[in-house]
């Protein structure tokens, strides 16, 4: 007979069912799990407060918290807004796009960059719906109401921004003139003129090492057509500062130091607490080849962040403390005897100057050219083709073989006469192409003097199978146009002429090249001239360097990154890269902060990265970074700190 014996539980139920019966159980601790999670968070929240320290700086808690006061700036902190004048639209001729293509120019240009943007009526400025956006734009706004005009004056006083185009306020809402009054008030500026629409294109030239210039040459000439009517002014206020100047020192005529002052076409300053850019003309105006228009839009991203607080940055074209650099090119081509009235007149005076000879001079005059290339570094004169116009570049000048047996033949007489090296030529007629920089490529020289570039004040480099070529530009007027073209013949004017020359170049901080030559400034009843001159130039802060030490400077400056990133109120990020195959030493980078901060700290993501020397100008709140040396593809990160002054 079978038994029923019940099985007993196994394993864990068995011992549940055990400490049931003695009537005991597992325990939980609640507090000490409470605890645990407590410490768990709190622990969390440090790391985190921590991770975003290192990341963004030093910031306050109330700055993170989603309090109603932070939720409504992200509505409209960065959104940018744009006022479709609809009074300016009825002055305009009925059928007429030029208001809305302007518009759309500029909601293509902040979609491109990734800035959102909303569209204001004249209404909405009225009623005062733009004081919650920090910039509003004002495209081609020349008709404006006068409760418009009330409204925009409180908004800059508040600290807004405002980018201005055009003739902005200079009509009522019922299209009758009002003046210039809303530009001399706001802007700081005076009216001088419009340019004629006959014109049909103006150049215009851009300031360099300004925060709305950052990465853009120096000296830079943008085309503008003039159907727009574009204007000039002329600054009346230190609060209002000049970036740029309608004045064509190579076609016009004038006083150059008046008409640089009295043909400005872009502004930027303050008024009250709030800052503006005016441009004397409409985006759609701007017209050119694809690097115009990358430029271009450098400016207007530049001027943006200077609206928005945010920084700009650049590698600064010359050593500091310079803000500009002069090189003397003395040219030996008829009378060649009048070159050793330079050293007589000269005397101690350290003026270093690259001498350039025409080739077949040199050849009767094999002693004096000896004697001159013994000390000093020699240039080529040579013929290379004349230009009907300038526009034919290709087809007007010499073929390449016949290009390149010409330079070939101006190095070699050179070289054997002055017993020296010819590192680069000089064009007779001033102009080049690209039969030009293959000859010099092949020939090994080094760079070029012409009178073709016009689009800048400073050097360029072009490079030709790996080997590069610098191309100078001359940026002054020569005694050929001072003496032979203008007739002055007083050394008083010609000193004046060239002075004015200088004060542009510095006033842009490009290149300035003094160009002379043996059979007029240099003759023995001028050329004492040049003496006032180099003293003239020690007195500005003009770099006075030859064309050996102009060249090592450019290309170890040149191809040099910045990339400058916000990432926080009190923090920003730059970042200096060398893609080149060479070191570069001794550059400064300048910051402009673009606001007012104080207690600068500069630090580095990387350990045991070398801190560099820098000052910080509190005036201009700008920030001078000294680096030393950076190795070819190397990288350097700083983070910049600082705290931010209420105004």
């Amino acid at each position: 007979m079978a038994l029923n014996i019940p099985e007993k539980p196994v394993g864990t139920q068995y011992r549940q069912d055990e400490q049931k019966k003695d009537g005991r159980g597992l325990r939980v601790n609640y507090p000490i799990i409470i605890l645990s999670g407590l410490v768990i968070l709190f622990t969390a929240l440090i790391v985190f407060l921590l991770i975003i320290r290192n990341v963004y700086g030093e910031f306050d808690i109330e700055e993170i918290l989603p309090t109603k006061e932070n939720l409504s700036k992200l509505g409209t902190k960065d959104k940018v807004a744009i006022l479709y004048s609809q009074n300016t639209e009825n002055t305009i001729d009925p059928g007429s796009t030029w208001l809305s293509d302007n518009v759309n120019a500029w909601e293509n240009f902040l979609t491109i960059n990734r800035r959102s943007f909303i569209h204001l009526s004249d209404q909405d400025i009225e009623l005062g719906n733009h004081f919650k956006y920090k910039l509003l734009i004002l495209p081609g706004s020349k008709s404006l109401s006068d409760r418009e005009i009330i409204q925009l004056k409180k908004y800059l006083d508040l600290g807004g921004s405002v980018f201005a185009t055009g003739g902005t306020a200079s009509f009522s809402d019922e299209a009758k003139w009002r003046g210039w009054e809303f530009f001399i008030e706001v802007f700081g500026l005076v009216f001088t003129k419009e340019i004629d629409p006959n014109e049909k294109t103006k150049v215009h030239t851009l300031r360099g090492n300004l925060p709305l210039t950052a990465e853009i040459p120096t000296g830079y000439t943008l085309k503008i057509a003039t159907w727009d009517r574009p204007i000039y002014t002329e600054i009346l206020e230190p609060r209002t500062t000049q970036a740029s100047f309608w004045y064509d020192h190579r076609k016009e005529a004038g006083l150059v130091r008046e008409e640089v002052d009295k043909s400005a076409g872009i502004a930027y300053g303050t008024y009250g607490k709030g800052r503006f850019v005016w441009f004397g003309f409409e985006l759609t105006s701007v017209i050119g080849e694809q690097e115009d228009y990358i430029n271009f839009e450098k400016l207007v991203r530049n001027s943006i962040a200077w609206l928005s607080y945010a920084p700009t940055g650049f590698v600064k074209d010359w050593p500091d403390p310079y803000k500009a650099a002069a090189i003397f090119i003395p040219t030996i081509s008829n009378s060649p005897q009048n070159i050793l009235n330079l050293s007589k007149s000269l005397g101690n005076v350290n003026f270093p100057a690259t001498y350039f000879i025409d080739p077949f001079v040199a050849m009767d005059n094999r002693k004096l050219i000896k004697n001159l290339g013994r000390s000093n570094p020699i240039g080529g004169i040579v013929d290379i083709g004349f230009l009907e116009s300038s526009l034919d570049t290709v087809n007007s000048l010499f073929d390449k073989n016949l290009q390149y047996s010409t330079i070939a033949f101006a190095q070699d007489t050179l070289q054997r006469m002055a017993e020296g090296n010819v590192k680069g030529i000089m064009p007779f007629y001033g102009f080049y192409n690209e039969n030009t920089l293959q000859a010099m490529k092949n020939l090994g020289l080094e760079f070029i003097i012409t009178d073709s570039l016009t689009d800048r004040s400073v050097p360029e480099i072009a490079i030709r199978d790996g080997k590069s070529i610098l191309v100078i530009t001359k940026t002054g007027r020569d005694d050929y146009e001072i003496i032979r073209e203008y007739g002055l013949t007083n050394p008083d004017f010609q000193r004046y002429t060239y002075e004015e020359d200088i004060d542009r170049v510095l006033f842009e901080g490009g290149l300035y090249v003094l160009k002379v030559h043996t059979d007029y400034q240099l003759q023995s009843q001028y050329v004492h001239v040049i003496k006032d001159i180099a003293s003239y130039l020690r007195k500005k802060d003009i770099w006075i360097v030859s064309i050996d030490e102009l060249m090592n400077w450019w290309k170890k400056k040149g191809g040099l990154e910045i990339r400058y990133t916000t990432r926080s109120e009190r923090r920003i990020a730059i970042e200096i890269s060398n893609p080149k195959e060479n070191i570069a030493t001794d550059f400064v980078v300048q910051v402009d902060l673009n606001k007012p901060v104080k207690n600068i700290k500069i630090s580095a993501d990387i350990i045991n990265t070398t801190i560099p020397e820098h000052e910080f100008d509190g005036n201009t709140n700008t920030l001078y970074l000294f680096i030393k040396d950076i190795e070819p593809d190397e990288t350097y990160l700083y983070l910049v700190d600082f705290e931010n002054v209420e105004y």
